[in-house]
């Protein structure tokens, strides 16, 4: 179990919760293709193969139902699932670094510098902006004030996340270190950095001999999974200023590897589940 009795399951690097499994899910197969609605048999079949139980699993799409990021139709007894279409949109927008040939890169030397003043007693809120924030590869150099490696569109960020009336507490600038400032350091301050190293060495490690199981959908879901855990942890921080064996660059070539080797049998895969549910 996870956070606040929140059922978990176990990938190669690490615990995954089932709805970010079944964001890995539909990232990793489902987007950028014309499927149809997925019944509810194909998701028991890959969170079983998880090590999801079933009733863990109709609940997080319950769940999901609820929170607004899966549609549930009705054919008979059977229900069939989509994302909705702000789910779709984050999953567009995460995409684009997931499948990017060089996550983790950013033009030299840019940054974008944010801070926000929030009442102490919108803790709700405060907690919400720094979530986002750090989804959106921002580190916390201290109270109410942030950092990102590149440019970053904040306006976007904030409205995508519902958080629209933060934009009137905040101010955010494209930024650039001046001479004396000590880079390296100042990473260090805003983000655990030998944390984000042993999670790309702990990618890098479960994943460099290739995938060989017998369920491609099982295991391209689960390296999905194991990869946004890397680029939720690593928001590009640049490599000069953290040595030259940084393992960023080799994580991404391994995800790449992967990710190609396992696609075409995961799409088959997947289109012959559709095929035998709608053939009966």
């Amino acid at each position: 179990m996870g956070p606040g009795g929140d059922v978990t399951a176990e990938g190669p690097s690490g615990v995954h919760r089932p709805q970010a499994l079944l964001f890995a899910f539909f990232g990793g197969v489902v987007h950028g293709r014309d499927l149809p609605p997925i019944p509810t048999v194909v998701f028991l079949r890959l969170l079983s193969g998880l090590g999801v139980a079933e009733a863990a699993a109709r609940a997080t799409l319950a769940r999901m139902v609820d929170r607004g990021l899966l549609e549930r139709t009705q054919a008979g007894r059977t229900a069939y699932y989509r994302l909705t279409r702000d789910a779709a949109a984050l999953v567009r927008r995460a995409d684009e670094r997931v499948s990017a040939p060089a996550p983790f890169d950013h033009p030299d030397g840019e940054w974008t510098l944010l801070t926000y003043s929030i009442p102490e007693s919108r803790r709700d809120l405060r907690q919400r902006v720094r979530s986002t924030l750090s989804w959106a590869g921002f580190g916390g150099l201290r109270d109410g004030v942030w950092i990102a490696p590149g440019t970053v569109d904040v306006a976007a960020v904030l409205a995508g996340a519902g958080l629209d009336e933060v934009a009137e507490l905040a101010e955010w600038f494209a930024a650039s270190p001046m001479s004396g400032v000590r880079v390296a350091d100042v990473i260090r301050r805003a983000w655990p950095v030998d944390q984000i190293r042993e999670r790309h060495e702990e990618f890098i490690r479960s994943w460099a001999a290739r995938p060989n199981g017998p369920d491609p959908l099982v295991q391209i879901t689960c390296l999905g999974a194991d990869w946004l855990r890397v680029l939720r942890a690593d928001p590009g921080l640049p490599v000069r200023h953290l040595g030259a064996d940084w393992p960023s660059a080799q994580s991404a070539a391994v995800y790449r590897g992967c990710y190609e080797a396992l696609l075409p049998a995961a799409e088959r895969a997947l289109d012959v589940a559709l095929g035998d549910i709608a053939g009966g």
